[in-house]
Formats: C-alpha cells, structure tokens, sequence
C-alpha cells in the first residue's frame, strides 16, 4: 500500500496523472475565455459579429482541445467551454451572422 500515500508533485487542478499539460491548459482556457464571450454577447442583437465570431473560434479551440486532451477534468471544463460557444455561436448566427450587415 505504499503506493496510496504517494504524494502528487502536480499542483495544477488539471492535471491529475502528475504530469503538466501546459499546451491542454492554454487551449482550455482560451476555449472558456471565448465561450464566456461568445455567450453573454449572444443576448445583445448588435453584438451578433462579436458573438459569432468568438464561438466559432472558441469551437474550433475547443475541439482541438478534446483532441489532445489527456485528463478527464481537461475534457469536462472544455465541454463547458464548448457549450458556451456553441450557444454564442448559434445566437450570433440567428442575429446576423459572421459577416451580416457588413457584406452587402
């Protein structure tokens, strides 16, 4: 049973194999940052570029997150991120768009 008293060198909540995951980290919080965004503007009809843009980008960070992910608190937290910045994305598309009101 010596191995149940191991003490863990990791100090990040995200990692829990021991092991840093600074590229993960980085995607995840990008991810949550853009989807945070993406969706408080997603309530403001004029804000419709902002709020679509940051989803679509928060998607396409946060599925190359789940990509490389290697620990199953990374993959929950960038599936709240993900969330967020599909609801954005989608209110912002229904708003106008990536490019309404802009091309025209």
């Amino acid at each position: 049973m010596a191995q149940a008293n191991a003490p863990h060198s990791s100090i990040s909540l995200l990692a829990t194999d021991g092991k840093s995951h600074p590229l993960q980290d980085t995607l995840l919080a990008v991810t949550l940052v853009l989807g945070a965004v993406a969706f408080v503007t997603s309530f403001f009809y004029g804000l419709h570029l902002l709020s679509s843009w940051a989803g679509l980008i928060g998607i396409l960070t946060g599925a190359y997150g789940q990509f490389i992910s290697e620990t199953t608190r990374e993959r929950f937290a960038l599936i709240i991120g993900l969330g967020a910045s599909a609801f954005g994305f989608f209110l912002g598309m229904a708003h106008g768009g990536l490019f309404g009101g802009v091309i025209g």
